[in-house]
Parts: C-alpha cells; sequence; structure tokens
C-alpha cells in the first residue's frame, strides 16, 4: 500500500513540475470586456505597476491594487481594465495635470478645466469605488444596479450619453481621444504577461 502511496505522489509530483515548466508566464488573457471580471491578483497588478514606476511603495501599490480588485469584483466590473485605465488616467500615480494626489480621483472624474479640476474623495477606496462605478455606469444600462451605495456624482451622465462594452469603445467615449483605446490595449498586452 505504501508502494502504490509514493507511486502516486511521485507522479503527481511529476505532473505538477512539468505543467510548471511549460506553462506560459502569466497564464489566461485579461478581458477587455468592461463588464466581466478581472483575473489579475493584486500581487500581479503591484508588479505590473513597479515595473514602469518602481518610485512608488510597494505596499501603497498593493493597497491599490486590493482595492481595485475587490471592488471590481463586487459590481462586476473588470478590475484589470480599470487598474491599467488608472495608470493611463494618473500617469502612473505621478499626476501632474488637474487633478491631484490628495483628491483621490484616479480617473480624472468631472476634470475638464481649472476652475473644474475634478471630483474629491475622502479615501482611496472610496476613489476607486468611484471609479469603479462610473465604468459600471458605462459598460451597462439602467437595468443592471449597483451592489455599494452610489458615491459616483456623475453616474447618471453616461446612462443617457454614452455606452462602452471594451475598452477599445472608451476611445471618444471616456476620452475624446481616437487613440485612448489602443493606449489602455497595449498596457494590457503587457499586463497579460504577468
Amino acid at each position: 500500500m505504501k508502494r502504490i502511496f509514493y507511486c502516486l505522489a511521485l507522479i503527481c509530483l511529476s505532473v505538477l513540475l512539468f505543467s510548471c515548466m511549460t506553462s506560459p508566464r502569466g497564464g489566461r488573457k485579461c478581458s477587455r470586456a468592461l463588464y466581466d471580471y478581472g483575473i489579475k491578483s493584486p500581487e500581479q497588478l503591484t508588479a505590473f505597476f513597479l515595473s514602469h514606476n518602481n518610485a512608488r511603495d510597494r505596499s501603497e501599490i498593493y493597497r491599490l491594487a486590493t482595492y481595485y480588485v475587490t471592488e471590481g469584483a463586487v459590481e462586476h466590473i473588470n478590475s484589470d481594465a480599470a487598474f491599467v485605465q488608472m495608470c493611463v488616467e494618473t500617469g502612473w500615480l505621478k499626476f501632474g495635470g488637474l487633478v491631484t494626489e490628495d483628491m483621490y480621483n484616479f480617473c480624472g472624474l468631472g476634470s475638464t478645466d481649472a476652475a473644474h479640476p475634478g471630483e474629491r474623495f475622502p479615501t482611496q477606496q472610496l476613489g476607486v469605488r468611484a471609479h469603479i462605478q462610473h465604468l459600471h455606469a458605462y459598460a451597462t444600462d439602467v437595468s443592471v444596479s449597483l451592489k455599494n451605495e452610489l458615491i459616483d456624482p456623475r453616474y447618471s451622465w453616461p446612462h443617457k450619453a454614452r455606452n462602452a462594452k471594451t475598452v477599445a469603445e472608451l476611445a471618444n467615449t471616456w476620452a475624446m481621444d481616437d487613440k485612448y483605446g489602443e493606449k489602455l490595449e497595449r498596457l494590457l498586452v503587457i499586463l497579460d504577461s504577468y
């Protein structure tokens, strides 16, 4: 009986080692749909971010990535796409435009000009929640309700005027930039390898 157990254990170990050696790094690709679940963990999102801006504290980025994963899962919004969009909108958390870091506005929500620098949120988590809710407004219609309490002050606007099912469709809707979807797509291709 012991011999059979050891043989089975050896076979299982061999299969596990072989699969680890032959599987591509990162595995599955990120979805490009907005109304979908992300597949990357906070650790993978953190590694991806730090490969582009290693001046930020790892624990801070991990906490932010965790907010994206958890808030996205609650609202059925693709946390991978939302995190990549945050990277684009904030310049990898370097900011430098109308929105400042202390606003916790990770998607440029309401930022149009000096008189309207954008919305402010009291915490990082609520800033992420507002971003996820705004993507929810773009990706769904009024028949799909939010799970968390509404904190995005502009949530109803996309339901009336805009619709985007994929990151590509955010071009000329979320941002008035023909190449906006391509920018997000390029980063998602990189994220696929994490």
